[in-house]
C-alpha cells in the first residue's frame, strides 16, 4: 500500500492518546498530516470527529505559539486502504432516528460541521491551507469532507458520490454548500440527485478535484503542489481572500442546513432505513475487500 511510504518512511508518529487517527509533521515543509482510521468501519465516528478537532485545536495553539514552528499545511488522508472515508456513521443514525433521538441526531451533526467547517475555514487561520488526499473511496460524508478543504488532490482512480438520495435523504454536512460553490448550484443538485460514484478524472474534468494524481502518487502531487504554491503563496492566499469576500461560507449556513437534515432523517420510514442498511452491508463489504474496479454508477438502486 502507497498510502503512506512517503511520510513514513521520512517522519515518526505524533505521541498522543488518538484512537482512530494517526497525525506526523514535517518542520521542513511545515506540513501536518493527519491519517484516519475509524473502526469497525472507516466513517466519522464519535471518536475519529473528537480526535479530528483536538488535532485542530493543536495545530491552531502551535501556531500561535511564536516558539513553535508554524503550520502552512494540514492534510486529512486516510491509513485504510482503498478508502479515503464511507461518511456518517450510519448505523448510529439509524440508532437514533429509530429512537426518535433528535437531540443525539443533532449533536452528531454538530460535531460534523465543526470539523468541515474548521477544515474550510483553514482553523481560521489565513496563512493556513487545507488539503483533502483521496485515495480510494470518499462516500457522503466522507465526499463532503474532502470537499470542505481548500485544495482536493484524487488519485487517478478514485471514487467519490453523494448516495444519501438512496435512502431518501440528502447530504446534510455541507455538500451543498461546497460543492455548490464549486460547480454551481445547478450542477450540485443533479449530483446529489443522481447518488452516483464518480471516478476522480470526471470530478477533475467538472472542477470538483483540483489536482489529480497518478494511483500511490498522491502524497508525492500534495508535495508538488506545496512547492508550486510557495513560488506564488503571497498571491494564492490574497486571492483565497478574496473569493472568501465574494463567496463566504457562514457556519451559520451549515448548521441551518444540518438542521433540515436532522427533521428529513427522522422522516424517514422503515424501508428507507432498510436501504440505509444494506448500504452499510454493502460499503463495509467494499471496504475490507480487496480492491477491484467498478463502474460509476455503483449505488444505482
Amino acid at each position: 500500500m502507497a498510502h503512506l511510504q512517503a511520510v513514513r518512511t521520512s517522519l515518526q508518529p505524533q505521541q498522543n492518546s488518538y484512537k482512530q487517527l494517526t497525525t506526523y509533521f514535517d518542520p521542513h515543509n511545515q506540513i501536518a498530516w493527519g491519517y484516519m482510521h475509524a473502526e469497525p468501519r472507516p466513517c466519522f465516528t464519535p471518536t475519529l470527529l473528537r480526535e479530528l478537532l483536538a488535532w485542530g485545536n493543536g495545530m491552531v495553539d502551535a501556531i500561535d505559539d511564536p516558539e513553535q514552528t508554524d503550520v502552512k499545511y494540514f492534510v486529512l488522508a486516510s491509513k485504510v486502504a482503498d478508502t479515503f472515508s464511507l461518511g456518517g456513521d450510519l448505523n448510529l443514525f439509524m440508532q437514533h432516528i429509530a429512537a426518535r433521538d433528535r437531540d443525539a441526531l443533532y449533536r452528531y451533526a454538530i460535531s460534523c460541521i465543526d470539523c468541515s467547517y474548521a477544515v474550510h475555514s483553514h482553523l481560521n487561520r489565513p496563512s493556513v491551507t487545507s488539503i483533502a488526499l483521496v485515495q480510494g473511496q470518499a462516500l457522503g460524508g466522507g465526499f463532503e469532507s474532502a470537499l470542505a478543504a481548500n485544495v482536493l488532490i484524487a488519485e487517478r482512480g478514485a471514487k467519490m458520490g453523494l448516495p444519501e438520495i438512496l435512502f431518501n435523504l440528502f447530504p446534510g454536512m455541507g455538500a451543498m454548500t461546497f460543492l455548490g460553490r464549486r460547480v454551481g448550484h445547478h450542477k450540485a443538485e443533479k449530483i446529489i440527485l443522481s447518488g452516483k460514484l464518480y471516478l476522480a478524472e470526471e470530478l477533475y474534468e467538472m472542477g470538483v478535484v483540483d489536482v489529480l494524481a497518478e494511483p500511490g502518487e498522491g502524497e508525492a502531487a500534495v508535495y508538488d503542489h506545496v512547492r508550486r504554491e510557495e513560488k506564488s503563496r503571497n498571491g494564492i492566499l490574497a486571492l483565497r481572500s478574496a473569493r472568501e469576500v465574494s463567496q463566504p461560507v457562514s457556519y451559520d449556513e451549515l448548521i441551518r442546513i444540518t438542521e433540515i437534515w436532522v427533521d428529513a432523517a427522522l422522516r424517514l420510514e422503515s424501508k428507507d432505513l432498510r436501504m440505509m442498511e444494506r448500504l452499510v452491508s454493502r460499503q463495509t463489504s467494499k471496504a475490507e475487500a480487496p480492491a477491484a474496479t467498478a463502474p460509476s454508477n455503483a449505488f444505482s438502486a
